[in-house]
């Protein structure tokens, strides 16, 4: 049996008031997988991706990257993240400078670190934004510049979280198109559930903390029951083509 790119243990995490925001999470992400991650508002998404990334301590399981258990708090450069508010992301003075942090985390120098920068910028198109103070960029400027700065690393595995979010019809097209030709394994938790039909063959739903369906994307986006039921709605691109179904997938 092959080892999953990336997979969590029965992760859980319990606030330390007792607020139980993950239970018993297990999931696997195969190389150059693309997953969708929905949920209502508070379903432990965001939790779930900061616990997997390290940047939150989980309470019980854990995460593991070719079978190789990552520590807490650790630095991980196969596995990137960019998260929901690009603010959380962008610290230096302007964006090539962003971008060489994270090439500087992996060592590189000279002329290589050189290389690196310009190549994230050229392959998410914002080579022209290098020398532009972080402050002075737009919405989607901010996201691209956030996906160059992980980009360069060349991580394996790409988790994103809310990747759509603010962007304008143009920037959210430019995004997907980037995605799209992207060869890492994706974990992408949106509330765009166009973005993730359009993106990702499977979805993994999650409410209350615990993984409730994890199928083909098609069929879950499509059981209106089960959407309705974890406070989703069927995209309209379903409906509309008269796809809404209920389906036979893991489920509670």
């Amino acid at each position: 049996m092959t080892t999953p790119l990336l997979q969590t243990n029965n992760l859980s995490l319990t606030r330390p008031g007792g607020q139980q925001v993950l239970q018993d999470i297990n999931l696997q992400l195969t190389i150059g997988e693309r997953v969708g991650l929905i949920g209502p508002n508070g379903a432990g998404k965001t939790s779930l991706m900061l616990c997997m990334t390290g940047v939150t301590h989980s309470t019980a399981g854990d995460i593991r990257m070719d079978g190789v258990t990552l520590a807490a708090g650790g630095f991980h450069p196969g596995l990137g993240f960019v998260f929901q508010q690009a603010e959380d992301q962008l610290f230096s003075p302007t964006v090539a400078e962003d971008v060489a942090f994270g090439a500087r985390n992996i060592g590189l120098t000279g002329s290589a670190l050189d290389t690196a920068v310009a190549t994230a910028l050229d392959r998410v198109g914002i080579t022209a934004l290098a020398h532009r103070p972080v402050h002075h960029l737009s919405g989607g400027e901010k996201r691209l510049a956030c996906l160059a700065g992980v980009l360069v690393m060349e991580p394996r595995a790409l988790l994103l979280d809310e990747p759509s979010a603010a962007l304008d019809l143009r920037n959210r097209r430019r995004l997907i198109d980037l995605l799209h030709q992207m060869d890492q394994a994706l974990l992408i938790a949106s509330h765009d559930l166009e973005l993730v039909l359009e993106l990702c063959p499977r979805v993994i739903l999650i409410d209350a903390g615990r993984i409730v369906a994890d199928g083909p994307a098609r069929m879950i986006l499509s059981d209106a029951a089960l959407m309705v039921r974890h406070g989703q709605e069927v995209p309209h691109s379903l409906t509309h083509a008269g796809h809404v179904a209920h389906s036979h997938h893991r489920a509670m």
